[in-house]
């Protein structure tokens, strides 16, 4: 059996199910092919929100223990039922994979279940036990996202030794726990279980953790997350790692050298970064080139060196983020509908969904330092701001880095409570070549955890009023 389409996109994750509604919001005949069974990908089944929810559920559960009773609201000794939250869990990722099955039938996009392999610049073959289907199309889109990356000899069993995946469907509460890696997944999901009960301990191979972001955002959150209970090895490196049916013992030495050491724990959690997916999709078939890492190599307008075969996501590399895929998948749905699709990369945010929360958009100073940028920096202080003092979250700050000459924002850097939703007037400033003036007379409701934003772009200019 054969069908004909404008566009088939093979992947259901952020990227590749939000190109095909586009798509078929442009008057395209779309398909999308799925092999997991559920759409939404990596991120809505086992990576963005599933560890939010978990977030979310864990924080309340140290508010209760912890926290409530400065407020002047006893509770009792709190009790974790770990088998609720996991179920409320799996319910928001149900009721959302569905969702996005909704909007598709809304949108008749045609949803393919199977593996789909790319057998010609124009056809596509989508298994599915032994059913083999054929769909002939103008345009091929890859949005096959990423997988989780592993550390030699730390093998992954998802017992002990586990992924972000399965962490997050842990059967109980480990006493101890080491996460490997401390970049945005393991400081995330090392929350969820500190927070639940677990010792947490972070081995990091470079020497800061949250790598790649502006240094003292990276300082502040180890002091924070220090003082919350976790605990940080870094410059180190594993190994080895022997399993057991009672736990695992790392082996570990520091990066620069130096004698080696174990460390044991219940869990071992390998956080170390992902790579790109393209297994079964017969790349090396039709000539699609990738680069030395496995990512798919594409040009400005996301084309492959194929004509026709376009790629987005985490499979070209950059920020391996849900919007910027989501983002380039828009922009793909528009070039092929005769349109100008395009996506700001100076202006995408990245968020780490900890308590506080850490939000960045733009360069570092480390970095403009390196380009010999000239800059100005205005930071504020939660501490001084009116509504983090009434919600007893004070910790962290808003900067603000804008060019020494323009005034215009270069990036903004933030730690601190909804962090995450902060940024996004940034974002906006700089889609629009704002400048810390333009944040700064912009009026802010109060009390308002926005104002620290203001305060900071005031502070640009030297004339923060509350500090």
């Amino acid at each position: 059996m054969s069908e004909n389409y404008d566009l088939v996109v093979i992947g259901g994750g952020p990227g590749g199910y939000v190109a095909a509604i586009r798509a078929a919001q442009l008057g395209l005949r779309v398909a999308c092919v799925e092999k997991r069974g559920a759409l939404g990908g990596t991120c809505l089944n086992v990576g963005c929100i599933p560890s939010k929810a978990l977030l979310q559920s864990s924080h309340h559960f140290e508010m209760a223990a912890h926290d409530l009773a400065g407020h002047g609201v006893g509770v009792g000794k709190v009790k974790l039922d770990l088998d609720t939250m996991m179920a409320r869990k799996d319910k928001v990722v149900a009721e959302l994979t569905k969702g996005i099955e909704f909007l598709f039938k809304k949108n008749k996009v045609d949803y393919v279940v199977g593996s789909g392999r790319i057998t010609a610049a124009d056809t596509v073959a989508v298994t599915s036990g032994k059913t083999t289907q054929t769909l002939k199309t103008e345009a091929i889109l890859i949005a096959t996202g990423s997988d989780a990356g592993s550390v030699r000899d730390v093998p992954i069993d998802e017992e002990r030794i586990v992924s972000s995946t399965g962490a997050l469907s842990l059967a109980k509460v480990p006493r101890t726990l080491v996460v490997i890696g401390g970049g945005v997944i393991g400081l995330e999901l090392g929350s969820v279980w500190r927070r639940l009960g677990a010792q947490v301990t972070v081995v990091e191979f470079m020497d800061t953790i949250l790598p790649g972001m502006d240094g003292e955002v990276c300082k502040q959150m180890q002091r924070i997350l220090t003082r919350q209970g976790m605990t940080f090895r870094l410059a180190s490196k594993v190994t080895g790692a022997k399993a057991t049916k009672t736990g695992v013992t790392l082996t570990m030495e520091p990066v620069k050298g130096g004698d080696s050491e174990t460390l044991k724990a219940d869990i071992v959690l390998v956080a170390v970064g992902r790579r790109p997916y393209t297994e079964g999709l017969g790349l090396e078939d039709v000539g699609v080139a990738t680069d030395e890492r496995g990512f798919v190599a594409a040009d400005a307008e996301f084309q492959t060196n194929v004509a026709g075969i376009f790629a987005i996501g985490d499979v070209i590399g950059g920020a391996m983020l849900a919007h910027k895929a989501e983002d380039e998948g828009v922009a793909v749905a528009e070039i092929l509908a005769g349109q100008a699709g395009h996506v700001n990369y100076d202006a995408i945010p990245g968020v780490v969904y900890t308590w506080p929360e850490v939000a960045a958009l733009g360069r570092t100073e480390e970095q403009l330092k390196e380009a010999g940028v000239e800059y100005r920096v205005g930071k504020f202080p939660f501490s001084a701001n009116s509504r983090a003092r009434c919600n007893a979250d004070a910790d962290g700050f808003v900067k603000v880095l804008a060019d020494a000459a323009t005034d215009r924002v270069l990036g903004v850097h933030i730690v601190g409570p909804e962090a995450g939703d902060l940024i996004q007037e940034a974002v906006v400033a700089m889609e629009f070549g704002g400048s810390a003036e333009d944040l700064a007379r912009a009026s802010h409701g109060h009390p308002g955890l926005a104002e620290a934003v203001k305060e900071a772009a005031l502070a640009v200019a030297g004339r923060a009023i509350h500090i």
